[in-house]
């Protein structure tokens, strides 16, 4: 049953009241000793279960189980038997690598997911301080799509370093392997894991969040990040870049949402008190029109319908879904590219009328901001933080644009 680890998963998020990471993979039939083994925790479920009949299930077996221990005590590992046959063996722990850790004598991981072994290269990073917001996502797991570059990639070196087990989800995947690779050797531990994703294709996002029940067992924050900008005249834009923008920006949102929320609804059945976030990285541009840029401005404005929306119906399951509305990332390679950058092409065109250099491009887009600067994703990282961490708030659009956007 393949939503069994998500079950278990919420079982010892409701006996801790903390999040943990449940790692499966198949049980061969040479492991029978572990059936023995008094610290395994064994469940038997049926393949016509439906979830709720097997959380039940989990929960009376769990009963047994633990009768002459500790209450309240999780087990370090697990063991399904389904149609009454050894299907699966999970590995639980606080985090990935105390997970990893607990496998008893016998156990075998045949066809488990593998980090990279990539060479990293060094880079400095603008990282929050863990002492800044110590525990919201400390041992939370968190899946990011673009997760490879941009804005991206700095939300997720910043949940690592705060302690979050980050997805780096990406079309590119050699760069999120890369990224990956770096962070676990600068946070000394499985602190990434990189995954292959194409938003715009249901069946990839399907399998991505295949993979996210095998190698943790399930979720605690699903950010939608990816995007892409194809500005044009509505007068000239061929329709093939509007559908474009559209399929990644909205459309995209709704198949991450739809596969997302059915794995934390899951979830929520054994750890109903447990709250769990859907968050839209959206855009200043999706609450005010962008000249020459509809399709950009029309897909972020449909997102935060969508954010809205979803939030009214996924509260019964304790998901959480709100937008964070960014400003212009001045100081990011869509603006600051010294080739193809905005600031370059607005020079080149004349968009900003007087402006002889970049430094003047930029001068003026930073007058326009009432805090005189670009965003940067320590702006965005703690808008997020603040998301996860108030539990009274859902579908909102929270602006972090320096006062550029202001309440109407």
């Amino acid at each position: 049953m393949r939503s069994a680890a998500a079950l278990l998963r919420g079982l010892c998020i409701s006996l801790t009241g903390l999040p943990v990471t449940v790692i499966s993979a198949p049980l061969e039939s040479g492991a029978d000793n572990l059936l023995n083994d008094k610290n395994v925790f064994t469940f038997d479920l049926l393949s016509e279960d439906s979830e709720i009949e097997a959380a039940k299930k989990i929960h009376a077996a769990y009963g047994l189980w633990a009768a002459n221990r500790t209450p309240g005590t999780p087990p370090p590992c697990a063991i399904l038997k389904l149609d009454n046959e050894l299907n699966a063996f999970y590995r639980i722990g606080a985090d990935y690598d105390s997970a990893l850790a607990a496998l008893p004598t016998g156990a075998t991981l045949t066809g488990s997911a593998a980090l990279p072994n990539d060479k990293a290269s060094t880079r400095s990073a603008a990282l929050i301080s863990p002492n800044e917001r110590s525990k919201v996502v400390k041992n939370k797991i968190a899946l990011i799509t673009g997760g490879a570059q941009g804005i991206g990639e700095e939300i997720a070196r910043n949940l690592a370093s705060l302690g979050a087990f980050v997805y780096i989800a990406d079309l590119n995947l050699s760069g999120a392997e890369k990224l990956a690779t770096e962070i676990n050797e600068s946070e000394k531990r499985t602190a990434a894991f990189p995954l292959s994703v194409n938003v715009a294709d249901e069946a990839s996002v399907e399998a991505m969040f295949n993979t996210v029940l095998v190698t943790t067992g399930g979720l605690d924050l699903c950010i939608s990040n990816a995007g892409v900008l194809r500005a044009g005249s509505v007068l000239e834009q061929p329709l093939e870049d509007f559908k474009f923008v559209t399929d990644i920006n909205y459309t995209a949102f709704f198949v991450i949402s739809k596969f997302a929320g059915r794995l934390l609804k899951t979830q929520h059945l054994t750890a109903p008190g447990w709250k769990t976030d859907i968050v839209q990285i959206n855009s200043k541009s999706g609450l005010e029109g962008s000249n020459k840029n509809g399709a950009y401005a029309g897909g972020k404005f449909g997102g935060i319908g969508l954010v809205t929306s979803f939030a009214m119906e996924l509260v019964e399951y304790n998901i959480k879904v709100n937008a964070i509305c960014p400003g212009n990332f001045l100081d990011g390679a869509l603006w600051s590219h010294p080739e193809k950058g905005l600031f370059v092409q607005y020079l080149n065109t004349g968009k900003v009328p007087g402006a002889k250099t970049v430094a003047d491009v930029r001068a003026a887009y930073e007058a326009r901001v009432p805090m005189k600067r670009g965003c940067t994703g320590r702006d965005l990282v703690r808008a997020l933080l603040y998301i996860v961490e108030q539990e009274y708030e859902t579908g909102q659009a929270i602006p972090v644009t320096g006062g550029q956007i202001m309440l109407h």
